[in-house]
């Protein structure tokens, strides 16, 4: 019940943020740059990851997208570490993949083990980003093996750390230009601002974090079960919500808003709803047109993250529906196009909610503080990885 409270409360949050926001889309500023500079890393990541024969190419499109900060620094910095991260999980994963990916009881444990270790110091490191794809890696590489026993993960996990170096690069390539001459134009107008605080040192141990992240590992644990009962074939993006909807700042987990989890699941189910309905939609109304195609992509990019970049407290839908327009729209092939692996795809993050939730439910019927919470809607500071 309070996920469909959630829901329908999200819905009616996102019609009212995006009809706010776009009333404001285009405005000359530092704003509409952001996202022009979106659209071209987006772009640019999708011309890479085909020259490099990635497998999946909305992925390296989202790289492009998620990557993207105001200041190059901050761009090199967030790219090296999705980079690390994501080889390090690639590491990893190929150790165990040979061992355990056809056996469902060591495979549980490991997904279970690994994806609530690194979600943990996702949660308290200041090295987040790279925690996490550490994790967010391994189970998709793992899960990978598990529904092809008889292949080889190498090239999933190659491709896989091609898709991320075409969207950082990318990012970045596009960055220092507009650094270089527009930005550098735009923050000559700018008002000088105090230096910010330094991030406080990171906690190396924190109860809260740890049963947090242990709900993770437990859902994640059903995954390779789930796959022997249904077969499933985009588990591995069930494992990608699992983790990244966990992943929230330590502060929440101690504060009294109500199922800060629950209201972040309704955002990333109502954002990836409405992007993959829309993604669909063009796709069929295009008749796989790369001219069209590539125009909505375009306008969908500007206004995921203009949606991002506005209200706080619904700024997680912008990222979402940004990310299921990507997946479901941008081909892996343009001579191939079909919605199919797309909606597969989308699929199978939803189906991580479905996942995710009941455990969620359960944990807190058996554990949870029984006293009455304020009802809120949690938000993330800047620093915070919103995959």
């Amino acid at each position: 019940m309070n996920f469909i409270r959630h829901l329908f409360g999200v819905s009616r949050s996102l019609w009212k943020a995006i009809t706010d926001e776009l009333r404001s889309v285009g405005r000359p500023g530092p704003r509409l740059v952001d996202e022009l500079e979106c659209v071209l890393s987006v772009l640019l990541a999708i011309v890479f990851a085909h020259a490099l024969g990635a497998q999946y190419v909305g992925w390296a499109a989202f790289s492009g997208y998620a990557v993207m900060r105001s200041r190059l620094s901050e761009n090199v910095m967030r790219g090296t570490l999705r980079i690390t991260g994501t080889i390090a999980g690639a590491i990893v994963a190929l150790i165990f993949a040979p061992l355990i990916a056809d056996k469902p009881l060591p495979l549980a444990m490991a997904l279970a083990l690994i994806g609530a270790t690194t979600l943990y110091f996702a949660l308290v490191s200041r090295r987040s980003y790279a925690w996490l794809f550490t994790g967010l890696t391994f189970c998709m590489i793992l899960i990978e093996g598990m529904m092809q026993p008889a292949n080889s993960v190498v090239p999933f996990a190659r491709s896989r750390i091609v898709e991320i170096l075409a969207g950082t690069f990318a990012c970045i390539i596009v960055s220092a230009l507009s650094n270089w001459t527009i930005r550098r134009a735009l923050r000559r107008d700018e008002p000088k601002t105090a230096t910010p605080l330094a991030t406080p040192a990171a906690t190396l141990w924190h109860k809260g974090a740890a049963l947090h992240a242990l709900q993770a590992g437990i859902a994640l644990a059903f995954i390779p079960f789930i796959w022997r009962w249904t077969g499933f074939a985009s588990l591995s993006q069930s494992s990608v919500t699992i983790m990244a909807v966990m992943l929230l700042p330590v502060a929440t987990l101690e504060s009294s808003v109500l199922n800060p989890v629950t209201s972040k699941i309704a955002m990333r189910f109502v954002g990836c709803a409405a992007g993959g309905v829309l993604a669909i939609a063009v796709l069929l109304s295009s008749h796989h047109s790369p001219l069209l195609m590539t125009l909505a992509l375009c306008v969908a990019v500007i206004v995921g993250r203009h949606v991002e970049n506005g209200n706080p407290a619904t700024s997680y839908i912008g990222i979402q529906f940004a990310l299921a327009f990507l997946v479901v729209l941008v081909p892996d092939n343009y001579m191939n196009a079909a919605p199919e692996p797309g909606l597969n795809r989308l699929a199978g993050i939803l189906l991580g909610i479905v996942i995710l939730e009941p455990v969620l439910l359960a944990w807190h019927l058996l554990f949870a503080d029984k006293s009455p919470p304020k009802v809120g809607m949690a938000t993330e500071p800047d620093n915070m990885p919103r995959e």
